[in-house]
């Protein structure tokens, strides 16, 4: 079992940046790969980023390549997303994710957050 909490959502004019965190307890953290996901009202949950078990590699999805970083600290148990350069089509709810495989398709992750809004205004 793995208990995942985001915090650090908010809202930013577009341009901005914003640092989002997940949590992780439970079960050892380093065994899982983690996936960052969002929401926007209306829309399916799409992939952000991910990060493997042990840091590396990383993959991100097009449309945030070259303004969002994923890391992870697995003595702290914790993943974050910098959000550099947001745009309000970023505005979602973004939700964090372990699983036992690297994937960029939500249904393969196992264990999901609450999430945390995000809001960028133009």
């Amino acid at each position: 079992q793995v208990q995942l909490v985001e915090s650090g959502g908010g809202s930013v004019q577009a341009g901005g940046s914003l640092r989002v965190s997940c949590a992780a307890s439970g079960d050892t953290f380093s065994n899982y790969h983690m996936g960052w996901f969002r929401q926007a009202p209306g829309k399916e949950r799409e992939f952000v980023a991910a990060i493997s078990r042990s840091g590396a590699p990383t993959i991100y999805a097009d449309s945030v390549k070259g303004r969002f970083t994923i890391s992870r600290d697995n003595a702290k148990n914790t993943v974050d997303l910098q959000m550099n350069s947001l745009k309000p089509e970023d505005t979602a709810v973004y939700y964090c994710a372990a699983g036992s495989i690297v994937t960029r398709v939500s249904p393969n992750y196992d264990y999901w957050g609450q999430g945390t809004q995000v809001t960028v205004s133009s």
